[in-house]
Formats: structure tokens, C-alpha cells, sequence
């Protein structure tokens, strides 16, 4: 087992860490849009979205892993309304590659954000 930690995503707001590899399958934390200095984007749910997609960029790639290796993807968002902004920000990432998802409305979030997301990816 490893750990996952990069300085190109925020630290981890708790007793957790940003991701752990094993078996060659690396399991983010659920990111959400906290730039890496920690400074929290309360901005639209697209920007938070973007920012989102950035964290977990930063630490697939420590991990030996990217976007085109995720198998599966939790959504959390705040607001079921927000549904098709987010997917839209969303597709953004996963063009041709699709991997399996779940998305739930969740009552309340880390920092009261608009959304959380994590993965699963194959380590290359």
C-alpha cells in the first residue's frame, strides 16, 4: 500500500490522505474546490467543478494514473438542480473514456461547496 501526496492539490482538511494505491488501483479522497494553497473558489458550481477536475489531475498523476485510467467516479453535489452544469464540466474531462459513475444529492458537503468528486484508476 501507498500513499498518495502531492503539494499540487490541496492537503487533506482531516485525518485522511489525498489517495492511497494498491494493487495497482489508486482511490482518491474526495476532492473538492480548494485550490492547493487551500484557498477555498466560491464561485460558480462550474468553476468549483473546474477546480475539482484540477485537484484530481494533480493527484491521478502522482499516482501513475490519469483521467484515461479512471474506472469509477463518485459524484456528490448539493443541489440535484446543478446536474447538468456539472455534467457538462464533466464531459469536459472524460471525452471518449467513460468510466462507470454514481452521482448523488447529498444534504451537505466539506466547506458547505457545491460539489465533491472521487475516483478509482488502474495505475499505469
Amino acid at each position: 500500500m501507498k500513499t498518495i501526496y502531492t503539494n499540487q492539490a490541496p492537503d487533506a482538511i482531516g485525518p485522511y490522505s489525498q489517495g492511497i494505491v494498491v494493487n495497482n488501483l489508486f482511490y482518491s479522497s474526495g476532492q473538492i474546490p480548494l485550490t492547493a494553497e487551500g484557498d477555498l473558489i466560491n464561485g460558480t458550481v462550474e468553476e468549483q467543478t473546474h477546480q475539482v477536475f484540477k485537484n484530481l489531475q494533480a493527484v491521478l498523476t502522482e499516482a501513475g494514473a490519469s483521467f484515461e485510467t479512471v474506472v469509477k467516479a463518485t459524484v456528490f453535489i448539493k443541489d440535484m438542480n446543478d446536474f447538468p452544469r456539472i455534467n457538462e464540466v464533466y464531459g469536459q474531462y472524460f471525452t471518449e473514456h467513460k468510466p462507470a459513475r454514481s452521482c448523488v444529492e447529498v444534504a451537505r458537503l466539506p466547506k458547505d461547496v457545491l460539489v465533491e468528486i472521487e475516483v478509482i484508476a488502474l495505475v499505469k
